[in-house]
């Protein structure tokens, strides 16, 4: 008995932290303003460019410079963006797409 109460809690914490993991969007009611940086020279031959964007953090959106990766076959890559809402302005993360 003490095994399957113990598993209930563990299982109640996981879901517990899974649905908090899923609550990475904010709305605001203004687009923060994109800071303006100096995109550097990239690293090697072939490197993509991801752009900057936006994270939800704390209760706020902070900015995340853009940075180098390889590319990847097969896929292209759908730059971020900003969607109003009938609460606010939402951030779409960037992602890459087959």
């Amino acid at each position: 008995m003490k095994t399957i109460s113990k598993f209930g809690i563990m299982a109640a914490m996981a879901g517990s932290l899974f649905l908090a993991s899923c609550a990475t969007e904010g709305y605001v009611v203004e687009q923060p303003v994109e800071p303006v940086y100096v995109r550097p020279v990239a690293p090697y031959a072939g490197a993509y460019w991801v752009p900057g964007e936006w994270v939800y953090r704390g209760n706020r959106y902070v900015y995340r410079n853009g940075y180098y990766t390889r590319a990847r076959a097969n896929r292209v890559y759908i730059q971020g963006s900003w969607a109003r809402s009938p609460r606010g302005y939402v951030w779409h993360r960037g992602h890459w797409r087959r």
